[in-house]
């Protein structure tokens, strides 16, 4: 959890907050995506995390995905934003949120793969055909766009 939110957290407890974020949906050159299985909830899901006040959001996005993954974006495509109901999502420990999930795609990088082990119990290269079932609710919406549009690309190439 970013240092604002724990702040915000400290006046309003677990009640809603609209909170900004960025995740990074990685790509290697087989075209298998990184997975990241959270250690709050067991569920898997991608990079990201909150904004900071006075971050960029793209800055945002290749911070959470070295602090969680160790490795570093070379650069990053913007995939799409998400919000709405479909982001709405209540942790384990009570704390609830609306997020606006900015999410990018990684197809260049480097680093060394480690996971951060307060925040990641695992980390894995999918193909989009093997994408485990148990993915973090907010993050099911943005993986679907994202695996339909490779599968859309896939058929007219």
């Amino acid at each position: 959890m970013s240092g604002y939110i724990m702040w915000l957290r400290s006046f309003v407890g677990h009640k809603p907050l609209l909170q900004c974020g960025a995740g990074v949906i990685v790509e290697n050159e087989k075209g298998e995506i990184l997975l990241i299985k959270r250690t709050d909830n067991g569920c898997w899901g991608y990079a990201g995390g909150s904004v900071e006040l006075g971050e960029k959001v793209e800055d945002t996005a290749c911070r959470e995905l070295f602090e969680e993954t160790g490795l570093i974006a070379d650069s990053l495509e913007l995939f799409s934003v998400f919000s709405g109901e479909d982001t709405r999502y209540t942790y384990p420990n009570g704390d609830e949120v609306h997020n606006i999930d900015i999410v990018y795609i990684c197809r260049s990088f480097h680093g060394e793969l480690r996971a951060d082990k307060d925040e990641v119990s695992e980390l894995h290269f999918f193909d989009i055909e093997s994408i485990p079932e148990n993915i973090s609710p907010p993050l099911i919406v943005p993986l679907k766009k994202y695996i339909q549009q490779r599968k859309n690309k896939t058929a007219c190439d």
